[in-house]
């Protein structure tokens, strides 16, 4: 089977700074995928050199067996990658519509098709459609920020620590919606700091620690607890 997305022997950072070393995932369509770690592993690099915002340094990346290890990062996103970063995710000074406009701009599908499908899936955006990113509340610029990645409708979605800053009950809401999503058939590649909530959906975990790939694992055969002694900082 063609996986739908490989990293292979990547090294990458931020120009001469090396922060990836030799990493290699392999993420078969339909997977759930949770890379964990602890703070300044490399976690968010990874993603980030998944959509072509870092220097790589060597190795390559494929998508459905195709090499955009030098694809431009508009063209990742027309070809079916979604992305969700941590940080700076929404357009502040835009309404909640408007973002999720701005995030449809490379899908040939209907815009309203793909509102009515983020709007079911995130009820509270559609109460807020004319209200500015900037006044929603913390769990809200979350949801925004992955309905957002959702309008082009990807084949699979990259999401960067969707727990940050959140509080507990928000966290449990936003990892019961990345679930649905999976379920609804987009492959999912989530980097979470929370182990407990990372394994609740995936299928597969990869520990990522100082920059490389230390161990690697089928979900339910990981326990939580014990792992979260490894990736706590």
């Amino acid at each position: 089977m063609t996986a739908s997305l490989t990293v292979a022997d990547v090294s990458a950072g931020y120009d001469d700074l090396y922060v990836l070393e030799d990493v290699t995932i392999e993420v078969a369509p339909g997977d759930f995928v949770a890379i964990v770690g602890p703070n300044g592993a490399g976690k968010s690099t990874l993603l980030k050199t998944v959509v072509g915002a870092t220097t790589l340094h060597d190795g390559a990346i494929t998508h459905d067996g195709d090499d955009i290890t030098t694809t431009p990062r508009d063209e990742i996103v027309h070809r079916g990658i979604g992305y969700v970063p941590q940080e700076d995710a929404t357009f502040p000074d835009l309404t909640v519509w408007e973002n999720l406009r701005m995030g449809a701009y490379s899908s040939d599908g209907d815009l309203d098709d793909r509102l009515a499908d983020v709007y079911e899936l995130f009820p509270r955006l559609e109460e807020r459609a004319e209200q500015r990113a900037r006044t929603l509340s913390g769990g809200e610029s979350r949801m925004l920020a992955v309905a957002r990645a959702l309008m082009p409708d990807p084949d699979i979605l990259l999401v960067d620590e969707p727990s940050a800053g959140l509080a507990p009950q928000i966290v449990d809401r936003m990892f019961e919606r990345i679930s649905e999503i999976h379920a609804a058939g987009t492959t999912v590649v989530l980097v979470e700091q929370n182990v407990s909530a990372a394994l609740g959906g995936a299928d597969y975990v990869y520990t990522l620690t100082d920059g490389r790939i230390t161990d690697e694992h089928d979900a339910d055969a990981v326990d939580a607890e014990e792992l979260s002694t490894f990736t706590e900082p």
